[in-house]
């Protein structure tokens, strides 16, 4: 009896690469271990995956707006790229300028489902950087109030020009920007919902009055005509936290719907990320109570 001497050895090499050479020809191919696989020559097909979280997409560029006695001056627009529509947010800049950090802010509410629209205010400065058209604006004693006021008519007519707006238009000012968007709130028409966030000059003192801004925006209260929002820090100068009670005890006077929030070891300019006055916890919550205070009332 002929015994082979590779018996109970498993597979030999000589074996595997005969095995191999045959199960080619017939469309197999024996891998590791002796598994057989199909050699068909085809391409393998794409897994379709199923997308888990929602498609996210935004545009964001300059573009011009008629502005104060219809001026062409730069607005940066931002808006979401998914099937609108969406509501609209006039974002009102700081006095130190139409700068990354402001267009930053105008992507986010894109992000978050607005058209979000910031003029530039301080365009007719000429100036090369923000910080230079801002010095100039603080070198003329600040805004005039009836161009900024137009201005910012103007960025809500663009608004409501826009065939994906859902009808509604929100606004939102920061420092400087958040008296202008008090001021806004109570003299302009088409204004659904404002906040103001730590507005400066609101119930300031009356050597504060220019002839630029020869108004207190408290003077106003009475024809506020959409709900606000004030987000404030406490150890803020202006508005102080008298100032801020002051201007709370005038919306209670007129029976106003508004919300005011004060934060504690906040300062001045606590929203802005490139200021050593930035502070996160204070951000974190403003976010939440800006974004829930739009969801309210623009969506």
């Amino acid at each position: 009896m002929r015994i082979d001497k590779n018996e109970g050895k498993g597979l030999t090499r000589r074996d595997f690469f005969k095995g191999a050479a045959a199960g080619a020809a017939g469309g197999l191919v024996v891998g590791a271990e002796g598994t057989v696989l199909a050699a068909t020559g085809a391409e393998p097909k794409p897994r379709v995956l199923t997308r888990k979280v929602p498609y996210e997409g935004m545009s964001a560029e300059t573009v011009t707006m008629l502005g104060h006695e219809d001026d062409v001056i730069d607005a940066y627009l931002a808006r979401p790229t998914v099937p609108g529509p969406y509501p609209g947010v006039v974002v009102i800049h700081h006095m130190p300028g139409w700068d990354e950090s402001t267009k930053e802010i105008t992507r986010k509410f894109a992000h978050h489902g607005y058209a979000a629209i910031c003029p530039n205010l301080h365009f007719r400065e000429g100036k090369a950087t923000p910080e230079e058209n801002s010095n100039s604006v603080r070198a003329k004693g600040g805004m005039p109030d009836d161009r900024t006021m137009g201005d910012v008519a103007g960025a809500i007519r663009y608004l409501r020009s826009l065939p994906y707006l859902n009808g509604k238009v929100g606004i939102i000012g920061y420092c400087s920007g958040g008296r202008q968007a008090y001021l806004a709130a109570c003299t302009l028409p088409g204004i659904d919902a404002g906040v103001d966030c730590y507005g400066g000059g609101v119930a300031g003192p009356p050597g504060e009055l220019t002839p630029l801004q020869p108004v207190d925006p408290l003077d106003y209260t009475k024809n506020l005509s959409c709900p606000l929002l004030g987000l404030f820090g406490k150890e803020d100068k202006s508005p102080s936290p008298a100032q801020v009670a002051k201007t709370e005890a005038e919306l209670k006077k007129w029976g106003k719907t508004y919300e005011f929030h004060s934060y504690d070891k906040a300062g001045h300019s606590f929203f802005s990320v490139d200021r050593p006055s930035y502070r996160p916890e204070a951000v974190v919550d403003g976010w939440k109570k800006v974004f829930q205070w739009f969801g309210k009332y623009l969506r």
